[in-house]
């Protein structure tokens, strides 16, 4: 290699600019870097994610772009085929690189309702995993999921079924490269379908040529026709609270079915026995369950009426399966947990019985004093 003095030609000047802008966009970087790691110093230790925490958030956005990247390329792909732009089609079918960190490096999955829903969900999950698995009095019994999917009402028997279903599609992953349904909430799989959409635009443009217009149409076509195929009444969260109406247990049923629930481990049925007794939207009864404080879940099983075994079951069942949780703390806080009046626990829940917008007003307000 000559570093001898000459003149440069285009060439060198070519990449002396594109030296120049790679080192202004290592500053950026550099600069983005360290303020990251300033908010992670400061961040408080309850705010921080886990390492399996973090790895499952990063698996289950993976899987859920990706799932609806297969499902968008291949139906526009197909739609420019008939079209006659069937080079584009090809070039749309070729395996290429996720798309997951081009929305990640655009900031669009920062989304507070996205990231609150991603969260939620994989600690439901975790914590689900992780609950003691309790033998049962009657060796002969089929446990809690099973034994409903046989029950003699057939709305109740159809709703365990209908749960046990959308347990197996979320815990089993399908094949890589295999469209799958996003399992998000309507408004969040429509936010994401046309992100998704928007992104391959951008990576295909320049391929697209003459014909982008084209690929404009298709696009557009196969994000309409993913948003009209989601159907979030087959969530795992929506079948729960469906299971949840079907029982609609009584005050002396209630405490029964929600330890056996979680001596099933079925967090997700748990959750919406809590939420269809008291009224609360899904999330926010899952919001509840997974704080690791857990000084409002204990209101809303005194707000229920439960007594202290069944409180304490409950107790001692989440504080196994969550290292966050002081097994000592609630031992010695569960007489007065007790002592809490059902309609105090009631009164001072009315918070969480508010439009979920209208609270977050209230909170965002709040912070401005």
């Amino acid at each position: 290699m000559s570093i001898e003095r000459r003149d440069m030609d285009d060439g060198a000047r070519r990449g002396a600019t594109a030296l120049l802008t790679r080192a202004a966009a290592a500053d950026v970087c550099a600069a983005d870097r360290l303020r990251g790691a300033i908010d992670d110093f400061f961040l408080d230790e309850d705010a921080r994610l886990d390492d399996r925490t973090r790895l499952a958030i990063a698996a289950v956005l993976g899987d859920l772009t990706s799932g609806i990247e297969v499902a968008l390329r291949r139906h526009a792909a197909r739609l420019l085929s008939t079209r006659d732009v069937g080079a584009l089609a090809a070039t749309l079918e070729a395996e290429l690189p996720a798309i997951l960190e081009r929305l990640i490096s655009a900031g669009l999955v920062r989304d507070a309702d996205l990231m609150r829903e991603l969260l939620g969900r994989v600690r439901q999950d975790l914590l689900s995993d992780s609950l003691p698995s309790e033998a049962p009095e009657d060796p002969d019994r089929a446990s809690l999921l099973p034994r409903l999917a046989q029950h003699g009402d057939s709305v109740v028997a159809a709703s365990a079924i209908a749960l046990l279903s959308a347990e197996s599609r979320r815990r089993v992953p399908l094949a890589p490269g295999q469209p799958n349904p996003s399992d998000l909430p309507a408004e969040l799989h429509h936010r994401l379908v046309w992100w998704i959409a928007a992104a391959l635009r951008e990576r295909f443009a320049d391929a697209a040529g003459e014909a982008l217009p084209a690929l404009d149409r298709a696009l557009a076509e196969a994000a309409l026709r993913s948003i009209a195929a989601h159907d979030e009444g087959d969530r795992l969260e929506a079948t729960a609270l469906r299971l949840a109406a079907a029982l609609d247990p009584q005050a002396n049923e209630l405490p029964g079915l929600l330890t056996e629930a979680l001596a099933d481990r079925r967090l997700s049925l748990f959750v919406a026995l809590l939420a269809h007794a008291l009224g609360l939207d899904y999330e926010d009864a899952r919001e509840v369950v997974l704080d690791p404080g857990a000084e409002r879940l204990w209101l809303l099983l005194r707000a229920l009426e439960l007594d202290r075994q069944s409180i304490a079951r409950i107790g001692l069942a989440l504080s196994d399966a969550d290292p966050r949780r002081d097994i000592d703390r609630f031992a010695e806080a569960l007489d007065a947990i007790v002592a809490v009046d059902a309609i105090e626990a009631r009164h001072a829940l009315a918070p969480l019985l508010l439009h979920r917008d209208y609270r977050a007003a209230l909170v965002a307000l709040g912070r401005k004093r």
